[in-house]
């Protein structure tokens, strides 16, 4: 009898593995495209009361907003799939709100379930 760990693969786990995958790739895109409207809302928002600029477009932040709530969205279901705890979840959650912060986190959350789950 052999004491080496099984090494087989279930169909289940490799079903599971493309699932985190996928879910992983939908939520590093919107968490790119939440950072960049973020950052052209907070331009926006220097311009309009630092610099006092006038006939900006009103537009800037309601797109930041829906692509803010799709990366809610995606960020829950790549949560749950990977079952991250409730403290994680809610730290990237917020990483939307804070400039540059997205971009950080979605790169420490990217290596952290590509090594957990061999990705």
């Amino acid at each position: 009898m052999s004491t080496a760990p099984d090494e087989t693969v279930t169909a289940t786990e490799v079903r599971d593995t493309k699932k985190i995958a996928s879910a992983l790739l939908r939520y590093r895109v919107l968490a790119y495209a939440t950072g960049i409207w973020l950052l052209v809302l907070t331009a926006e928002m220097v311009a309009k009361y630092v610099f006092k600029v006038d006939n900006l477009p009103s537009w800037i932040a309601i797109v930041h907003g829906w692509v803010y709530f799709v990366y809610l969205i995606l960020t829950m279901d790549l949560a749950v799939k990977v079952r991250w705890p409730v403290g994680r979840t809610i730290g990237t959650l917020l990483a939307g709100t804070v400039p540059f912060l997205s971009f950080f986190v979605e790169h420490w959350r990217t290596q952290q379930v590509k090594r957990d789950f061999g990705i």
